[in-house]
């Protein structure tokens, strides 16, 4: 893999010199994609530390493909489809369940278990054993989703291709992200949390615990964190507006999962 890696930060370099259909370069790219599409490699990864670990050389061999591939026509009968990525097939022998609607592409990763409602996994994206992407929820390219997580309907994972440096969204193991939220620019949620419906996040929302009022940090949810979305005020020369955060109303214990829907209920929390 070290060879490989060498090989593509070589062709990142003289990127500018690259064509469509080139032949030296294609070859190597697709060698280093079908890591990620069989699951022997992942975009991203948090380390023992706690820290996310980006792979940025497999970022580039998806950029590389994407400016070296030609169009094609790719036919479903009855639908059809003009893209420079083939989509994923082999999923019965993959053991994962995909409905009519469902698409995912050549690049991503579903582990076994994964189920797809009508929905949409991005090239680099990785979703976890046993995990769930509900109707028309989205996961954007090089996300990262943990096993046993529900993304409930609707939800948007954004994409953090380039620059490819950058670490993308990760939602960590045992999550439920309630329905039309939206996780995006390399934010991240820790193990066991729940988010209720509609919630928001990335990089610049203030994660905000309920009990004391403090700051627990910028589009990070701690682990086990059970959060709606919310506001608080601020002051502007135009006048008094509320501003985004997200209210962490109480913390689940790894014992508590059993009764989640009892905390819900409690909780007057919403997933949708």
């Amino acid at each position: 893999m070290a060879d490989l890696q060498a090989q593509v930060e070589e062709l990142w370099e003289r990127r500018a010199e690259l064509a469509i259909a080139d032949g030296d370069a294609l070859p190597v790219v697709r060698e280093a994609i079908d890591l990620l599409e069989t699951g022997n490699a992942r975009v991203a990864e948090v380390d023992d530390a706690g820290n996310v670990v980006v792979h940025q050389w497999l970022k580039q061999a998806i950029l590389i493909y994407f400016k070296c591939s030609a169009m094609q026509t790719i036919e479903l009968r009855p639908f059809e489809y003009a893209d420079k990525v083939p989509l994923k097939s082999g999923y019965e022998e993959a053991g994962v369940r995909v409905v009519p609607g469902a698409s995912a592409r050549w690049g991503s990763f579903l582990d076994r278990g994964v189920i797809m409602m009508p929905s949409y996994v991005n090239i680099g994206a990785r979703v976890g054993s046993n995990s769930m992407v509900d109707t028309w929820a989205t996961v954007g390219s090089c996300a990262q989703i943990g096993a046993n997580v529900h993304l409930s309907g609707g939800v948007g994972i954004g994409g953090v291709l380039e620059p490819p440096q950058a670490a993308p969204v990760i939602v960590e193991d045992d999550c439920l992200i309630g329905s039309r939220s939206m996780i995006t620019q390399g934010a991240r949620v820790g193990r066991g949390s729940v988010l209720g419906e509609a919630s928001l996040l990335n990089p610049g929302i203030p994660v905000i615990d309920a009990q004391t009022g403090d700051e627990l940090g910028r589009g990070v949810v701690p682990p086990g964190s059970l959060c709606i979305q919310a506001s608080r005020r601020r002051e502007f020369p135009g006048g008094e507006f509320g501003l985004p955060c997200l209210l962490v109303l109480r913390r689940i214990e790894p014992g508590q999962r059993e009764h989640l829907n009892e905390i819900l209920r409690e909780s007057g929390v919403n997933v949708g």
